[in-house]
């Protein structure tokens, strides 16, 4: 079984910056998509003129629980945030570093995981 370890070299990349941040999160998005399906959400968009480039990750939106977590890609620079919800409707929004926003997504995972058979299965995905 995948250790938290192999999780946190993918959160490393994040804090680096040019195209190993480019490749990271697109690794982390597909992750993301493939261990979360209907919570995870990644919007992309094409690049050159007109929009007609390869299409590269824009947005990461992950519902989980009580909270939101965005990542948002412009150029070289990532911002993540966390929104804390009740009833669909934002009462808290922080902003987090990349690394941030990736061990508070891992946590709450991790904590929905000792609940939930499903959110553990997603879990050892994502780890894997």
């Amino acid at each position: 079984m995948p250790t938290e370890q192999d999780f946190d070299l993918s959160a490393a990349g994040l804090r680096s910056d040019g195209t190993d941040l480019r490749i990271s999160v697109e690794v982390l998005a597909e992750k993301l998509e493939q261990s979360l399906p209907g919570r995870a959400r990644v919007e992309r968009r094409g690049g050159g003129l007109l929009g007609r480039g390869p299409k590269r990750v824009h947005e990461v939106r992950v519902e989980l629980g009580g909270c939101c977590y965005q990542l948002t890609v412009a150029g070289d620079r990532v911002e993540g945030s966390r929104e804390r919800q009740v009833g669909g409707i934002a009462i808290k929004r922080e902003p987090l570093q990349p690394d941030e926003w990736v061990a508070a997504l891992t946590a709450d995972l991790r904590a929905e995981a000792e609940r939930s058979a499903e959110a553990r299965a997603a879990l050892e995905r994502l780890l894997g």
